[in-house]
């Protein structure tokens, strides 16, 4: 699936979302932040996106809770008019995904699937986005279930309480 990694970063995007954590913390780019979930800004080019980390993780090996060093967990939305992107559903597990693996993403017992390409899953169409968008805006949590190269079984849960709110105000700063 490479076709998706153009489909909303540039490489200053890239760099700008390998320090998230940080960059939610810091971040002078941070114009809102509607309870579980946060809005930022960039400029040249526009974009925005609403972000999240999980409320809580397991992981797994052969069934066994297992003790793990990832990298930042984030769930997002983005909006990135020069590209045609609205409402872009991207989420990076902090790890590298598991060749050929998708993560599932159940919201409130519908599940949907997302194609991995190295660290980060998308959804396949801007259709499913739409779909799972919609879903979010309604359901009280995300769960994204994913597999690394090593074969831990992730289990991420992001709670969805300001969803709506931050979704709505990123795609309102960036309409185009």
């Amino acid at each position: 699936m490479t076709l998706l990694l153009p489909r909303i970063f540039g490489a200053v995007s890239l760099a700008f979302m390998a320090s998230m954590g940080l960059a939610q913390e810091e971040a002078t780019n941070r114009v809102a932040a509607s309870t579980d979930w946060s809005v930022f800004e960039e400029t040249d080019p526009s974009e925005c996106f609403g972000v999240s980390a999980p409320k809580e993780q397991v992981n797994t090996r052969d069934g066994q809770p297992v003790q793990v060093n990832r990298g930042e967990t984030l769930l997002f939305v983005f909006y990135r008019p020069s590209q045609g992107v609205n409402g872009q559903v991207t989420f990076t597990g902090g790890y590298p995904f598991a060749g050929g693996s998708t993560v599932t993403l159940d919201i409130g017992g519908t599940e949907y699937q997302l194609f991995t390409e190295g660290e980060w899953a998308w959804p396949a169409t801007p259709e499913d986005d739409s779909r799972i968008v919609e879903a979010m805006k309604i359901g009280a949590s995300a769960i994204l279930t994913g597999v690394s190269g090593r074969g831990t079984t992730t289990r991420d849960t992001f709670s969805l309480l300001g969803f709506t709110a931050a979704v709505e105000e990123a795609q309102r700063r960036c309409a185009s």
